[in-house]
């Protein structure tokens, strides 16, 4: 498998729906700090397919050009990063300046060519950009973890162990009291289990979302299938991102 780097997670969604790439891999939620709404907002208008999962510890790691904590400036991280080490910043440094990156390895990068600079990333990230580890596993949380979503072209058929992601939203006809209620009764009502959702603002309407939900099963078997149909009646905007197989711990 041949590995491309990108620096931002609209550039891994246009690799792959252009074909230069065959898969991507993008965050969706840590269980420290939540959902990655950039990711989450490609999907609105994006082809792509979910094709998987990937459930991985986080380990960050202080790392720089410079030898000691006491030479650091500025610490040049993925507001992500940053805010799943917000403690341990604030407890071993103080006025010292933070910087959102576009992604750790671009903080990397900075720290590796600018004086005073350190980054948050992986163990890894020392030896690709040649930089010395200041301090270890300085996440907040020890068992912090990112979930990745895998998107593709292609849909994947039914393993037996599946999940199953949609984006949806109420008719616009919709209204009054149990509205979200309404929408998600279907799968009450068809036996299907919802495992996550989350609302985003729809960019359409003042004050107007559209929810995110995760399901157990696959789109395809018979049960499911009935829910989908009737939840896609009553909505204004329905869309399968995709059904595929669960991560294995």
């Amino acid at each position: 498998i041949q590995t491309i780097p990108f620096h931002t997670i609209n550039e891994v969604f246009i690799q792959v729906e252009s074909g230069l790439a065959d898969y991507g891999v993008v965050p969706i939620e840590n269980s420290t700090e939540g959902s990655v709404n950039n990711t989450l907002d490609v999907f609105f208008t994006s082809s792509l397919k979910i094709v998987g999962e990937i459930e991985l510890k986080i380990e960050h790691f202080l790392v720089s050009n410079e030898k000691k904590l006491s030479n650091i400036e500025r610490i040049c991280a993925h507001e992500q990063s940053l805010a799943q080490c917000r403690n341990w910043i604030n407890q071993h440094f103080e006025g010292v300046e933070l910087i959102g990156m576009p992604s750790n390895a671009a903080g990397a990068i900075r720290a590796k060519d600018e004086n005073g600079t350190a980054a948050i990333g992986p163990k890894v990230a020392a030896n690709i950009y040649d930089l010395n580890i200041i301090c270890s596993n300085i996440e907040d949380q020890s068992d912090n973890a990112t979930r990745f979503l895998i998107v593709g072209n292609n849909n994947l058929p039914i393993s037996g162990n599946d999940k199953t992601s949609i984006l949806i939203s109420a008719s616009d006809t919709a209204g009054g009291v149990g509205v979200l209620y309404n929408l998600l009764k279907p799968l009450a009502d068809y036996g299907v289990s919802m495992t996550r959702i989350e609302s985003r603002p729809s960019k359409k309407k003042k004050w107007e979302y559209v929810f995110f939900i995760d399901l157990e099963g696959h789109a395809n078997e018979p049960h499911i299938t009935k829910a989908l149909s009737k939840l896609k009646s009553n909505s204004s905007l329905f869309k399968i991102l995709g059904a595929y197989p669960k991560t294995i711990y």
